[in-house]
């Protein structure tokens, strides 16, 4: 009996350091994508001097392909368990969170610039946090790059 408790135990902490592992490669791809996109929004703001809210668009598209591409071929990707959507279908998928987090995170930075009168660049990388963690993770992980 206690052989049996211990597989489980071994199997257990084998789940947990696996799902671990992906919360962090999901984090470093987050993050690479999200200073592409950071890098850009400055650039386009401070540079061309467009509104900070369209450049959080632009710059989302970009670091969007990056972080997409890392995702599918890195973080998520598995030789023994393969994807449940085609590569077109996670596509799709991707479009959709990647529209709707850039919506909440130019909505977010605008409105604590804005009533909180604090500067877009600080405003931003609070509503990334919050939005990458909360929203992103959650349906690239569960919904986009969903395993069979």
């Amino acid at each position: 009996m206690s052989a049996t408790l211990e597989k489980k135990s071994r199997i257990a902490a084998n789940d947990i350091l696996s799902k671990s592992i992906v919360f962090l490669k999901a984090q470093v791809s987050a993050f690479v994508g999200g200073m592409t996109d950071y890098a850009i929004m400055v650039f386009f703001t401070e540079v061309f001097h467009v509104h900070y809210t369209i450049s959080i668009v632009i710059g989302g598209i970009i670091g969007a392909v990056v972080n997409f591409s890392l995702n599918s071929k890195w973080t998520f990707h598995s030789k023994n368990i393969p994807y449940r959507n085609s590569m077109h279908k996670q596509l799709m998928r991707f479009v959709l969170v990647v529209l709707n987090s850039i919506f909440l995170k130019s909505s977010g930075t605008y409105l604590i610039t804005s009533f909180l009168s604090i500067d877009y660049k600080i405003s931003r990388i609070t509503v990334d946090l919050i939005v990458s963690i909360g929203f992103n993770y959650t349906l690239q992980h569960y919904w986009v790059f969903k395993k069979v």
